[in-house]
């Protein structure tokens, strides 16, 4: 069998396996990528950039909704869902034409197909083999479905970009992020949505603010939620998909979403030929500069556990070529104060750590915490409220965690998150003058602290830990 050689081989042409192609190339490397599917990953194709499109068509429609409050006459009819999915789809094709012109300018070789391991140094697709000094894997993740009865009755978040027709009765089975954000866009199209999860809380990893504020509100636009909900299964009846669990039926549904997490996308890969290291859940195991195991292998993005966002595979992605092919030994990850977003109705916006993470951490925290309607609904009944919450640790009050929820929180995040990454104080919030009207002014003019949590030596060893006190 004949062989292609190549300084770098890439396994997954998705967020992170482009960027450290793309840097390989631009440093001169002569680079392959594998990719089984089309190039941009899950991101591009049923991920972040179709559901941000779906998101701004549901704040569309809320917007025409509060129109008429301020005298502006215009009525909602029924959601055009073959226009709004067509649109899209179109959207994301140039995407993928753009990364198929990109990766052929730049003369790295793109492999259509199925990577396979057969040493640490070769990789077989489509009956042919590659060998590489090194090899990056960044597969992705996939859709978890649970083993229950029926549960093929259900569809996951890729179904829903396959939809056709919009669902008239809903239920979301997973009260994560993808969770609650494709709910809240089915909601705001006109389909009736029932959101239950088996956590005591939705978001339940985000601080407890963020989740009692976003279910009073997807509550408020009428989202039946259901929390402490165990699925034993689902079933077809007469009028709909039924969601089983031990206490209560709910019935008559013509979509079920499975949103209940994603699983690392390397089962297929043959990862043991090679001697690579992979966890029982998929997860491939990686130091602090990405590398498994096994030497010239490297793995990056939502397969070695860490932060699952596309933003961070890149920069990984670059900075793993940096390090391999720029002289820059050094450079890696830092996985600390990365913000993120969830765009839920309204959007979430969160950078460091959660309340109980600092007092965990810290020896003192101070809680700043501001909540109200922004002018967006000053003329409006439909009012959604926005919450921030800083949280600042020790004397010097270092702001460590900020967490927002409302209208423009995606936006105004990006910038106080440098803030954060610098290690910004109170203090420095406080310097800085605020932009009025606006509902970021209020991460720079909250004076009165909200909550303190001292300091309480408690055992005779000097060692320290937080005790809350209200």
């Amino acid at each position: 069998m004949n062989t292609t050689t190549f300084d770098l081989l890439v396994i997954g042409g998705g967020s992170g396996g482009l960027a450290v192609a793309e840097k390989a190339a631009q440093f001169g490397k002569k680079v392959a990528i594998i990719e089984s599917w089309k190039l941009g990953g899950t991101c591009v194709n049923n991920g972040c950039v179709p559901k941000k499109v779906m998101w701004y068509a549901a704040n569309l429609a809320h917007a025409v909704d509060d129109a008429e409050d301020f005298g502006i006459a215009v009525k909602r009819g029924e959601t055009d869902w073959y226009k709004l999915v067509s649109g899209r789809e179109n959207y994301i094709s140039n995407i993928n034409n753009f990364w198929d012109g990109y990766v052929q300018d730049l003369n790295i070789t793109h492999i259509q197909g199925h990577a396979s391991f057969v040493d640490s140094h070769t990789v077989e697709a489509n009956g042919q083999q590659y060998q590489a000094e090194h090899i990056v894997i960044a597969t992705g993740g996939k859709p978890i479905v649970p083993p229950v009865p029926g549960a093929e009755l259900g569809i996951t978040s890729d179904g829903f970009f396959e939809l056709q027709q919009q669902p008239k009765r809903v239920a979301v089975i997973g009260g994560g992020y993808i969770g609650v954000e494709l709910s809240g866009v089915l909601r705001a199209l006109g389909s009736e949505v029932t959101l239950v999860t088996l956590d005591d809380r939705i978001l339940n990893l985000f601080d407890p603010l963020i989740s009692e504020i976003l279910h009073q509100e997807m509550t408020k636009q009428g989202i039946e939620i259901h929390t402490d909900f165990q699925v034993t299964g689902l079933a077809q009846g007469e009028q709909g998909i039924h969601v089983n669990s031990p206490d209560l039926n709910l019935e008559d549904f013509d979509e079920v979403i499975w949103a209940v997490g994603r699983r690392a996308n390397t089962d297929q890969l043959n990862l043991q030929a090679a001697g690579i290291k992979v966890l029982n859940n998929g997860i491939i195991p990686v130091d602090d500069y990405e590398r498994t195991n096994v030497d010239n292998v490297y793995a990056l993005g939502d397969i070695i556990g860490r932060v699952q966002l596309t933003p961070v595979a890149i920069a990984a992605g670059r900075r793993l070529a940096e390090r391999l092919y720029n002289n820059q030994a050094e450079r890696r990850m830092d996985y600390d104060n990365i913000p993120s977003v969830v765009f839920s109705h309204p959007p979430i916006a969160t950078v460091g750590l959660t309340e109980q993470q600092a007092m965990e951490k810290y020896c003192g925290i101070t809680i700043y915490q501001s909540d109200f309607t922004p002018m967006r609904y000053a003329l409006s009944d439909h009012g959604s409220t926005t919450a921030l919450k800083l949280i600042c640790a020790e004397e010097d009050e270092k702001v460590v965690g900020i967490h927002i929820i409302g209208d423009s929180a995606d936006e105004m995040m990006q910038g106080f998150a440098v803030a954060v990454k610098m290690g910004a104080t109170k203090a420095d919030f406080d310097n800085t003058v605020a932009i009025h009207p606006g509902s970021a002014e209020e991460l720079v003019t909250m004076k009165t602290p909200h909550m303190d949590h001292p300091c309480h030596e408690v055992d005779a060893g000097n060692e320290w830990k937080q005790a809350a006190s209200a």
